[in-house]
């Protein structure tokens, strides 16, 4: 059974959340450290926006500040996601790795049997996404208004979501797995024609996507959902995972990644 890191990073701001998975992205393509899963929250609660998403006339900036939330552009693709009461996770690993199919669909599929096992660990029935015909036919600005390939749904609703890159033949593949969902909060975020058009989305948005507390009879908290999907992925990819904590230059490293990157505006909204 081959060894990974595991990185429990708690809850760090949205900009040292994506600039830690750019550093791991980077030692582990340095043979510095094996593949790595990492779960993280986030404080203050983000607004990711997808590497190619435009911010202008999508995004209401005035929403995010109001709610004390911060913007931040991922190095992956996708629509933007609100990541407050939910668990996050990063899983990060070579491109040639024997387990790793070429194709991103099929990546998707293997790395998200832990997913799939987390789930069940909490004894809730969820499912890979297949869609049919073509996807993001809705222009949507949200990310869990429609699920992509392999993508977890339960009851026919998007219970997770994840994105992925790959850079320097290293992928990275993160996600958010809602615990709760506030669409109230959701939908200030984004630039609607008038407040009918947005509180229609918002009701029918119920009818789309899930959290773990809507699925299951007892409230659960981050910890224990952190337990269910870590032995989820042990599990779904067959691996052990070691706990790993960074030293101090790393988290410098971490840091100037951050400021040099992910608080900067040249990069969060030149889009």
């Amino acid at each position: 059974m081959e060894t990974w890191y595991f990185v429990d990073s708690g809850h760090c701001t949205p900009a040292m959340n994506m600039a830690l998975d750019e550093a791991l992205m980077n030692w582990h393509r340095q043979g510095e450290i094996p593949p790595v899963l990492r779960f993280y929250g986030w404080a203050p609660a983000g607004l990711s926006v997808g590497y190619f998403q435009k911010v202008k006339g999508k995004i209401d900036l005035e929403g995010v500040e109001r709610h004390g939330f911060e913007l931040v552009r991922r190095q992956t693709g996708g629509r933007a996601v609100l990541h407050d009461k939910e668990l996050t996770y990063s899983v990060i690993v070579s491109e040639d790795h024997p387990d790793m199919p070429a194709s991103v669909k099929d990546a998707y599929l293997v790395l998200s049997k832990g997913l799939l096992e987390g789930f069940h660990n909490l004894g809730i029935e969820a499912e890979f996404a297949v869609p049919e015909g073509k996807l993001d036919t809705t222009g949507s600005a949200v990310c869990f208004e429609e699920p992509s390939w392999y993508e977890l749904i339960v009851e026919g609703r998007k219970a997770a979501g994840s994105a992925q890159t790959r850079k320097k033949g290293v992928i990275l593949q993160h996600g958010s797995i809602p615990i709760d969902v506030d669409d109230v909060k959701l939908f200030d975020m984004f630039i609607y024609k008038n407040e009918r058009v947005k509180e229609r989305a918002r009701r029918a948005f119920g009818d789309k996507a899930a959290a773990i507390n809507q699925l299951i009879d007892s409230r659960i908290t981050f910890d224990q959902t952190k337990e269910a999907f870590k032995e989820g992925f042990e599990t779904g990819l067959g691996i052990h995972l070691e706990p790993f904590e960074l030293s101090d230059e790393q988290w410098k490293e971490v840091e100037r990644i951050a400021e040099e990157r992910y608080r900067t505006e040249e990069w969060n909204f030149s889009r």
